[in-house]
Formats: structure tokens, C-alpha cells, sequence
């Protein structure tokens, strides 16, 4: 860490200016505090000034939870880099906490050293006691191993706002933008960004906009008058891939990329949902695009919101629907009609904890068996999964490939993590993305409505009021060729196994795995879904430190691509992380008959790359 200059020309003694790779900063406080809004701003302008990154969203699990009480705690984590980032980091070096319950949520995350911002205006007796302390920890030196920073937040805002002609309580609301320009300053990011979006949040509202930049301004003169930081922090641009880049989320990814994927294919695109926590921002993302034909449909329940896309699939549009996992459950019998029907569906799966309502704010990876098997019957769907927010694009647009190439639904897997994290994301060529065609039938000479390709086993697609190419749908078994209704024993075996068949046959069009580092070896780390960024940087740090170690990551999980057993027989063991209890692991034990390392993780909470890390050393040296 080098030391390149100073940036008070304050009296005194300036602060140093210090060189880091990367940093990991995180706010926290009440639901009330502003800290979701105060993270994504630094992550805005983190990104305006060209660094990678990486962030997670912590929201409390209850909607009106006690103030001040740690149900209440929302936190907000980035890691940004000049080089590149995969997670939103272990511990965090720097811990911005509004009141007592946010300090006790977070302390047990930072490491000896990391700096600690406290707002002492919110630590009398009653927030303390609302967060279980007994005592200050302020003054019980139990905070002697963090460089503590006790700042009058609340009293400093008010100072600073006196001539502005609000409301005590409005003012008071202005603390988080205090505290976000005195970040600004640690770690040198320009301010302008925020006074820009600032002006435009609040355009009809001059007051608000003077408030609020006024408290940022403020926060910024505080450090630089008071010369509160020894150090401040330089983290130099990224240098990445050269191209147009904007910071998404996974829920924006995700639209964009069933937009895209419209487009291209030349149909409507229709959504049929229904509220829940964390699926609703897709549906939210996906009705900004009104203007590029698409139609959002917030139905009544979960079953008639597959219902309605099923539907829509059926009148020829791109019909998709989304929901976690308590909605996908009760979308399991139409997800059977629809796999009889054999119509083109989308079905997104924003996972989160559970049982039940478990925790709805916070993440998991535990539907996959749901995804994969959970339905009555025999009723194989395909199943892919993202693995970064970025990737969203990518999984959504290739769902919507698959869907109306091989007329199946299918199932794409996200979480909680991905889909509210944010990263960079490089805008694609619109025109290299895969063709989509799509073929209606029209000739009444060749139509029967189950008739298949031989090579595919699709059955055409036909629209309504086609002529000559009338035909029925519906939940009963159909005959082979005609698609009547047969209750024959023969013909529904035939046609479970072409159903089955179709489904298998589409690994023929999915690619192959690939396997980051040597191609056979000692150890194979294997994840899927949002254990990607974890596992990649554990993988570097490993390697790094002399091990040997392979990565590989699923984002095709029904079916398997073709060359999956192979790879897994070509190394002497294989590390599977999961947020659940160890449901890929299962799935592969079962299909290749190889024995995994298991390591599993169901705290609501992503995987840390040390975590891993220390799995993997331990194979490693392992007999």
C-alpha cells in the first residue's frame, strides 16, 4: 500500500492519500434510515467512475418491524475494485452503523482494524435497550479493536439544514446523505453524480433538492474541516473489456433480456404474475417497456397468473410468468397442463429462505429439486439457472430460446442475492444474439397437432383461427399424431417417454461444460446459480496460494450437458457448494453414480469466497 499525497489544505495534519486494489464498505440502520438508497448511490457512482463491483441489498424480513430493534436492521454491502470483482466481499473494511441495532447486527462481520462510523445521536437508553445492550458499547471498550468514528449524525444535519424550511423530522431524514458524503470523501468518489440524481428525484420539490445536497455537501466539509480520517482511500478505475456499460441489477437484467428476446423472435411479449417478495421487481422492470409491446399482468393469484401466460402462449405471444418459491408450488398443476399442451413458458424462480414465508427478504438455493422433480406425474421440464445479476440477460433471452425452439416450458432459477445485487453489465450487439425463429404452422395437408419433428420431437405450433388447422387442448392424455384424448395404456407410456425424450434431446442445442483450469486433476469445484462469484474468487485465491484446483459452473441443471460425467470422472474429488442442504449434490450422486463433497450453507445469507476457500485448502491437503 503505497502513499501518493494528501488531500486537506486544511491547517494541521493533512490525510494521507493510500492506494487499495479493492474495498468493501457497508452501510446499515433502521428501515427508515435511507441505507438501501445511500448504498445505491455510492454504487452509481462507483460505477460512473469506472470501477468493477459487486453489491448485496440486506433488507429486514419484516415489513413493519420495530424501530430500532435488530428485525429492523437494512443493510447495504459493495465491494468495487481495479480489478475484477465476483462477490460483494467477506468483511467489510469500513461499517457506516445509524443506531445500536445496526452496530450489533454488523460488528461480528468486520475485522480488527476496519473502520466503524457511528451516529452517537441515536445511542441514549432507550435505542439501547431496544437493541439489547446492557451498556454503551461505546464506552465498554468492547470496540478497542476498530478504529471508532462517534459522529454526531442527527445534530450535525440539523446544523447544517437550519435555513432549509422543513420539518424537523424531514431534516432529520437527511442524515443518510450526510453520511454518504463523508464516505464519499474516505474513499475519494466525487459527489456530482448524487447531486445530479438528487435534483432529478426531487425536480418538483426545490426544498427536498436543497436539503438533501446540502446534507452530501455537509458531510463532505465535515471530514475535510475536521480532519476526522488519518487516511483516505484511492481505488483506481477497472480496466475492463472495452465497450458501453451499465449498472443492473438482476431483476433489470432479467427484463431487458425477455425484451430482448422478443424482439428478436418477433412476438408479444406478455407477463403474468403475481406480487411476492423478492419476484415483484421483474414484474415492475417489465412494465417500463409498454413501448416495446409488452403486456404486465398482475393477476389475482399465482394460478391465474400462469394461467393467463399459458394462454397468451397459446395465442402466439412469448408468454412467461414469475414468482419464489411459495408461487412456483401453487403454479405446479398448470405447469402440468403446460407441459401436456406442449406450449412455449417461461417460469422465473426467484428463490429465497424458507419453509413457508420463512424469510422472504433473504436468499437461498433451495428450489432446485422443486425445479426438477417437483411436480406430480412424470413431468421433466427444462430447468437453467443465472449466476451473477449481469447474467440475467443472458439466462433470460436463452430461456425464451430454448422455450420456442423445442415449444416447452421451462424454468429459470434466480434468487434473492441475484436479483437484487448489481453489477457492470457491457451492452451486448443486439445483432450477434442467437436467432430466434418461430414457425406457425399454416398447411392444413401435414397439420396434426402432435405430429413431431424427428429429429426434435416438437410438435408444430398452430394458432387459433388458423384454417384447416382447428385442433383441442387440454389436461388429458393425448393420442400419438392427432393429440384426441386417449385413455389408452400403450399410448400413454409412448407418450410419457417422447415427452421425457424431447426434454433429453435438448442438450443436443445447450453447450457443453466448460472447466475453468486444468481439465483433470485432484479437486473440481462445482457450483451453480449465485455460488458463481464465491467460488470463482475463493478458486483465484487458492490458486494463488499454490493450489491446484479446477472450476466448473452449471447454468443448464435439466438436462445435464452432454459432457458432464465425463467431467466429473476425470477428477479425484469434486466440491459442490450450495445454499440449501445439498440438492445438486444429491441430483448428481444419483445420475453419475460419483461421490461429492458437499458443502452446504441455509442462513439466508450468500456464501463468502473464504468459505470456500478453507474447503478447498482442506481438500486440497487432504490424504
Amino acid at each position: 500500500m503505497s502513499v501518493e499525497g494528501t488531500v486537506s489544505n486544511k491547517p494541521g495534519r493533512p490525510a494521507q492519500i493510500e492506494r487499495r486494489e479493492r474495498a468493501v464498505i457497508r452501510f446499515a440502520g433502521d428501515s427508515g434510515d435511507g441505507m438501501q438508497l445511500t448504498g445505491s448511490q455510492f454504487t452509481a457512482t462507483t460505477a460512473a467512475v469506472g470501477n468493477d463491483l459487486a453489491t448485496l441489498p440486506d433488507f429486514p424480513a419484516e415489513i413493519r418491524a420495530p424501530a430500532g430493534t435488530l428485525a429492523g436492521v437494512s443493510g447495504f454491502q459493495i465491494q468495487f475494485a481495479s480489478e475484477a470483482v465476483f462477490t460483494p466481499g467477506d468483511a467489510p473494511d469500513a461499517l457506516v452503523a445509524m443506531n445500536p441495532a445496526a452496530l450489533k447486527a454488523n460488528i461480528g462481520d468486520l475485522q480488527p482494524n476496519s473502520i466503524v462510523i457511528v451516529n452517537v445521536d441515536s445511542f441514549k437508553e432507550t435505542d439501547l435497550r431496544k437493541a439489547g445492550y446492557e451498556k454503551s458499547p461505546l464506552d465498554d471498550g468492547s470496540l478497542d479493536s476498530f478504529r471508532l468514528l462517534k459522529v454526531e449524525l442527527t445534530r450535525l444535519t440539523r446544523a447544517a439544514l437550519q435555513e432549509v424550511d422543513l420539518p424537523t423530522r424531514s431534516i432529520d431524514r437527511c442524515k443518510n446523505f450526510f453520511a454518504l458524503g463523508m464516505m464519499y470523501y474516505l474513499y475519494r468518489r466525487p459527489v456530482d453524480v448524487t447531486l445530479a440524481w438528487i435534483e432529478q428525484k426531487f425536480k418538483n420539490n426545490p426544498t427536498l433538492i436543497q436539503a438533501n445536497q446540502l446534507a452530501l455537501k455537509a458531510g463532505v466539509a465535515f471530514c475535510e474541516a475536521t480532519e476526522v480520517f488519518e487516511h483516505v482511500y484511492e481505488v483506481p478505475a477497472a480496466k475492463l473489456e472495452p465497450g458501453t456499460y451499465r449498472n443492473v441489477s438482476g431483476s433489470q437484467a432479467l427484463a431487458l433480456g425477455f425484451v430482448a428476446a422478443s424482439q428478436k423472435s418477433g412476438l408479444r411479449l406478455f407477463q403474468g404474475s403475481y406480487p411476492i417478495t423478492p419476484a415483484s421487481d421483474l414484474l415492475h422492470e417489465l412494465s417500463l417497456y409498454k413501448n416495446f409491446g409488452v403486456v404486465t399482468f398482475q393477476a389475482e393469484d399465482e394460478i391465474a397468473a400462469i394461467g393467463a401466460a399459458i394462454g397468451a402462449s397459446f395465442a402466439g405471444a412469448l408468454g412467461i410468468t414469475s414468482s419464489s418459491g411459495p408461487g412456483i408450488a401453487l403454479k405446479g398443476e398448470f405447469l402440468g397442463l403446460a407441459m401436456m399442451v406442449e406450449l412455449p413458458l417461461v417460469v422465473v424462480d426467484v428463490q429465497r429462505a424458507g419453509p413457508s414465508t420463512g424469510m422472504p427478504t433473504k436468499t437461498e438455493q433451495a428450489d432446485l429439486l422443486q425445479a426438477v422433480h417437483g411436480r406430480f406425474s412424470e413431468s421433466p421440464c427444462v430447468v437453467l439457472a443465472v449466476q451473477s445479476p449481469a447474467d440475467g440477460f443472458d439466462m433470460a433471452y436463452e430461456a425464451c430460446r430454448l422455450a420456442l425452439l423445442h415449444m416447452t416450458p421451462v424454468i429459470l432459477l434466480s434468487d434473492g442475492f441475484i436479483a437484487n445485487g448489481t453489477e457492470p453489465w457491457k451492452l451486448p450487439d443486439v445483432e450477434s444474439l442467437d436467432p430466434i425463429e418461430v414457425r406457425f404452422h399454416t398447411d392444413p395437408e401435414t397439420f396434426e397437432a402432435y405430429r413431431r419433428d424427428p429429429e426434435t420431437l416438437v410438435r408444430p405450433w398452430a394458432l387459433p383461427g388458423t384454417s384447416g388447422c382447428e385442433h383441442r387442448l387440454g389436461g388429458l392424455e393425448k393420442q400419438d399424431g392427432s393429440g384426441n384424448v386417449s385413455y389408452d395404456a400403450a399410448n400413454h407410456e409412448k407418450m410419457v417417454r417422447l415427452r421425457a425424450e424431447k426434454i433429453e434431446r435438448i442438450r443436443r442445442h445447450i453447450p457443453e461444460l466448460e472447466v475453468d483450469g486444468p481439465e483433470s486433476g485432484r479437486l473440481l469445484v462445482l457450483g451453480w446459480g449465485s455460488t458463481y462469484g464465491a467460488i470463482t474468487s475463493a478458486v483465484r485465491r487458492a490458486r494463488e496460494a499454490g493450489h491446484v484446483v479446477s472450476q466448473a459452473h452449471l447454468r443448464y441443471l435439466n438436462p445435464f450437458p452432454a459432457n458432464l460425467g465425463d467431467v466429473l470422472s476425470r477428477f479425484e474429488k469434486v466440491l459442490v457448494p450450495e445454499i440449501n442442504m445439498g440438492q445438486l449434490a444429491l441430483l448428481l450422486q444419483g445420475r453419475f453414480l460419483k461421490k461429492v463433497e458437499s458443502q452446504t450453507k441455509v442462513q439466508g445469507l450468500p456464501f463468502g469466497a473464504s468459505e470456500i476457500l478453507s474447503r478447498i485448502v482442506e481438500l486440497s491437503e487432504a490424504n
